[in-house]
């Protein structure tokens, strides 16, 4: 892993060209995801199943739902409980999210009235990840809760418990597809009007290039995974290494950031990486994440650890010092916090509740994590009285002619 000092001369600077090198676009992948959308949108299907023999050894895009029943019915009866238990718990959390959300309506005194009305969007293609029923249930559970009429499943393989969590959500329309090409197929081929879920660089690119052209996508940018840790002299060596090496094993260009006051434990900790990924099955995937995207930080003070973890703004954040609390309300660029050594981010992928489809690669500066909001439309309603449109309309008139839109003033005239 990469070692920074604060101290050093331009420490901001130095960091953020470190950050950009790996959020910066692949002109490689751009060029061949946008070859492959331009396939799919002229040759539809046929070139579906091209780029699914090619990358993927897939000829077969739907199957029979026999098969697909056979394979939950061979579900290990404890990973269907541990999925029921995951699905209460991230249902109780998004219903709590629909409380919040309100009709407006107003009538102002001279019988204008004003509303605003929330619609589901009809329908989402969701795209999940090979073997990752926690993904799915974190996508289309708020998806449900919106009331969205359709929901399209994307996905790589049959996985029985992605095909247990799926029906356990309601979804009937299936396909295995994977990567740009399944991207590409939502938008083009099942007409979705929304993409959402995390995928791959290929699968983050090509949700990139198609957002607001004929589909929309989340409003942040869910690509490979990243996690910064805050650690103390206090904190327990196997927490911070074990949480920084649960991403690593994500992705080759997932994240793993260390931050720390205490520089002497960080020898400790390269340690304890190195002994756990000995034994993981996927230790290339975390050395290669490590080695070319891990960054550990020596920080001088709270101050710098804050400007520090706002600069990066993080996926997931893990706040494991001895007093967590003084951090919180001064962290703003953050898709999650887990605060206190109790707290694994890893927890929150599967039974928290909270989501754990989270803003990516700076993204979180200025979006959220999936909540129910991705997926309602909220429409502007307005019916003015003969009154009020003589009341208001002569402001507006005035404001038309100022920008020299004389068409409006002539709009407005014609109902007064």
């Amino acid at each position: 892993m990469i070692k920074i000092d604060s101290k050093t001369s331009n420490y901001y600077k130095k960091l953020k060209t470190i950050l950009d090198r790996r959020r910066k676009l692949d002109t490689a992948n751009f060029t061949k995801v946008s070859r492959i959308i331009a396939d799919i949108k002229k040759q539809k299907k046929k070139a579906l199943i091209k780029y699914e023999i090619k990358y993927s050894k897939n000829a077969r895009i739907t199957l029979p739902k026999k098969i697909i029943n056979k394979s939950v019915k061979n579900l290990n009866r404890e990973i269907k409980s541990s999925i029921d238990f995951a699905y209460n718990r991230i249902m109780k959390f998004h219903m709590l999210q629909k409380k919040n959300l309100k009709n407006i309506y107003y009538l102002d005194k001279y019988k204008n009235k004003l509303q605003y009305n929330l619609v589901p969007i009809q329908t989402v293609g969701i795209y999940v990840p090979a073997n990752l029923p926690s993904s799915l249930l974190m996508n289309a559970i708020p998806a449900k809760v919106s009331n969205v009429k359709k929901i399209i499943l994307a996905t790589p393989k049959l996985d029985p418990a992605v095909m247990y969590a799926a029906k356990k959500v309601g979804i009937k329309e299936i396909y295995f597809m994977g990567g740009a090409q399944a991207i590409a197929s939502l938008a083009y081929i099942q007409n979705v009007d929304k993409i959402v879920g995390p995928g791959n660089k290929f699968v983050a690119e090509a949700k990139r290039q198609i957002s607001g052209k004929i589909v929309g996508t989340e409003s942040m940018f869910a690509g490979p995974s990243e996690i910064c840790v805050v650690a103390d002299k206090f904190t327990d060596i196997n927490q911070i290494a074990t949480s920084l090496v649960s991403q690593a094993e994500h992705d080759p260009n997932s994240q793993c950031i260390l931050l720390t006051k205490d520089k002497k434990i960080l020898p400790k900790v390269n340690l304890a990486i190195k002994k756990i990924i000995k034994s993981l099955p996927r230790k290339r995937i975390a050395n290669r994440s490590l080695k070319n995207h891990g960054i550990n930080i020596i920080i001088k003070n709270d101050k710098e650890i804050i400007n520090t973890i706002n600069l990066i703004a993080p996926e997931h954040l893990e706040i494991n010092v001895k007093n967590y609390k003084k951090y919180l309300n001064k962290i703003y660029n953050v898709g999650s916090i887990c605060m206190g050594k109790y707290t694994p981010m890893s927890l929150s992928d599967y039974t928290v509740g909270t989501n754990h489809i989270l803003p990516t690669s700076g993204s979180a500066k200025f979006s959220s994590g999936l909540s129910i909001n991705e997926f309602i439309k909220k429409i502007s309603i307005v019916t003015l009285s003969k009154l009020g449109v003589e009341k208001i309309g002569n402001q507006a008139i005035k404001l038309s002619e100022y920008e020299k839109l004389f068409a409006h003033t002539q709009s407005i005239k014609s109902r007064m």
